[in-house]
């Protein structure tokens, strides 16, 4: 019975060993080309390879993001950010945002989320839409980092999905922080009157 138990083992451990290497190759190639399709939907046209000049740069708050540079005809004409901030409601929320070379926020890429679906998901399309303030689209963070209504800021949160706007807005901040090189990122916190329970209070 033992042997049995230890031959099945065995076999059974060799077919998912085979099959991890099997799809390896291809799960790396599927996440460098949606890489590659991100970096082009938010960064001027170029004609370098971005992924392969990367590099880390350091945000106000001491972390390190990667900078994807964009470049045309061998001039510097923007880059894209990777950034991330653990503030969702539900976990981790990483973007990508390109910048030109002034700062100005050209478009974002919501690359991983655990959001709730119809509320704090709706960051893939709200903050781009052409709707009172929502869209952070074309504006300069140079002025200063972008922050919700509620705290102060002038962009419209989700609605009831306050936490996860809050936690998007941060993801940018960074972005910039590190594509700039300057402190200009403080971190986004709840206020005290948010809820736990999601949408309540309009806050998710």
């Amino acid at each position: 019975m033992f042997l049995s138990l230890t031959i099945i083992c065995v076999v059974a451990g060799a077919i998912l060993a085979g099959v991890n290497m099997m799809t390896m190759e291809p799960i790396a190639a599927s996440k460098a080309a949606t890489l590659e399709k991100a970096i082009q939907d938010v960064t001027p046209a170029f004609d370098n390879k971005p992924t392969e000049e990367a590099y880390m740069a350091v945000t106000g708050d001491g972390d390190s993001l990667k900078i994807y540079p964009a470049k045309k005809d061998g001039k510097f004409v923007g880059a894209a950010v990777e950034s991330n901030t653990m503030k969702g409601f539900s976990g981790e929320i990483k973007v990508i945002v390109g910048f030109d070379v002034e700062g100005k926020l050209l478009n974002y890429a919501v690359l991983q989320h655990a959001e709730t679906p119809g509320l704090g998901a709706k960051m893939q399309e709200w903050f781009r839409m052409e709707d009172k303030n929502q869209n952070v689209l074309g504006r300069s963070l140079a002025n200063g980092e972008l922050k919700v209504t509620k705290d102060g800021g002038d962009v419209d949160a989700i609605t009831a999905a306050t936490i996860s706007s809050r936690a998007f807005l941060n993801a940018v901040n960074r972005a910039y922080s590190a594509f700039a090189g300057t402190d200009t990122v403080t971190g986004a916190t709840a206020s005290s009157d948010n809820t736990t329970k999601e949408g309540g209070n309009n806050n998710e």
